[in-house]
């Protein structure tokens, strides 16, 4: 896996291309006091294998597993609290925290993500461009895609098996920032038992046929648009190092992405624009950041507010409780956003996200 990036790197690489084609039984949980120099034993399970030692520091690290449901090694990175191994009785909520595309888990450096006492923080692989779903068809050239029987199925009861953790609802959240904002609203919708807040960080929240943009964003991805669009420029880049190769079918992950006699239906039951309403009932609490990406269409944070407005809307015709920040440009919000699509304005979004999911939890 070969997906370079880093948390400041604007997430462009999808949208631009879319403009383009547009035209065994585990042991018990690991105890304080295990180590306090080097990450703590993780026994394998649930599916998942792990490959090699953990890679990091004992409160900041990485494991390489894999498992039958995705094609070939997966990351999962983990940042536990401070004092996560001074007091063996103390257990902890658990942010899930989904990357985008096409970045991978051990390049989400965000400071913000570390910054916590009273939460671990989990960031697994999804993929240059699983979108965090199940695929419609298993088998493309990309081999085995079931990226949400892996997270749901597998990494959690993992992660409560090997670490101290508070296996509930109530001590669980979901965030995502692009590709994972999409994650976050869809998990939280197709397993509302399992997280009590979801939110999306500038993400692709609608994918109703309203937002054919963010549609043929993912299809770009499937694809490879990126590839194809490099081979076609006179050497000016290298197709092989698309991070979206091998290229599939643009039906691969959902099935038709076009409304025409209801062909797009799988679209509609993922898109989470549609489904607000799974998230009121079970008492989930939303989040949505946004910026305005200076109203330019070239720049991704314009598609993407149109999507929350359109989540926004539909939150308010059901009555619902939420929180909702559009930074606009991003003068105001924090001092490296400028309002667009870039780790930029994540970082403060996950600034003024922690702490309250903090305080939720603290509750």
């Amino acid at each position: 896996m070969t997906r370079k990036a880093s948390w400041w790197r604007p997430a462009t690489a999808w949208m631009l291309a879319a403009l383009a084609v547009a035209v065994v039984a585990p042991a018990g949980p690991a105890q304080a006091g295990d180590t306090s120099s080097t990450p703590p034993p993780m026994a394998d399970g649930f599916g998942l294998t792990r490959v090699g030692e953990a890679t990091g520091s004992a409160d900041n690290f990485y494991l390489t597993v894999t498992t039958p449901e995705v094609a070939g090694e997966q990351h999962i990175k983990i940042i536990l609290p401070g004092g996560y191994y001074d007091d063996p009785g103390r257990r902890y909520p658990v942010l899930y925290f989904l990357h985008g595309s096409p970045d991978d888990p051990v390049q989400q450096n965000y400071p913000a993500l570390s910054m916590s006492d009273e939460m671990i923080t989990v960031v697994p692989d999804g993929g240059a461009r699983g979108w965090y779903a199940n695929w419609l068809d298993q088998r493309t050239a990309a081999g085995a895609q079931n990226w949400e029987n892996f997270h749901l199925k597998q990494v959690i009861p993992f992660i409560d098996a090997n670490l101290r953790t508070i296996p509930t609802k109530k001590a669980r959240a979901i965030a995502g920032v692009s590709m994972g904002g999409f994650g976050a609203f869809h998990y939280a919708q197709a397993r509302p038992d399992l997280f009590s807040h979801t939110a999306s960080l500038s993400g692709d929240i609608d994918m109703s046929a309203r937002s054919m943009d963010l549609r043929l964003a993912v299809v770009a991805s499937l694809i490879d648009a990126t590839g194809a669009i490099c081979a076609s420029a006179s050497g000016t880049c290298d197709p092989n190092d698309s991070p979206y190769k091998p290229g599939v079918d643009s039906d691969a992950a959902f099935g038709s992405p076009y409304p025409v006699f209801n062909a797009d239906w799988r679209w509609n039951e993922v898109d989470p624009s549609q489904h607000m309403g799974v998230l009121a009932e079970a008492g989930v609490g939303v989040s949505v950041y946004v910026g305005d990406g200076g109203g330019s269409p070239l720049e991704p944070e314009f598609w993407v507010a149109g999507a929350a407005k359109n989540v926004k809307s539909a939150m308010d015709a059901l009555g619902m409780s939420y929180y909702y920040v559009n930074y606009g440009d991003g003068e105001a919000w924090g001092t490296r956003c400028n309002g667009g699509h870039n780790g930029g304005c994540w970082e403060q979004d996950l600034r003024d996200l922690i702490p309250r999911l903090e305080k939720d939890f603290a509750a």
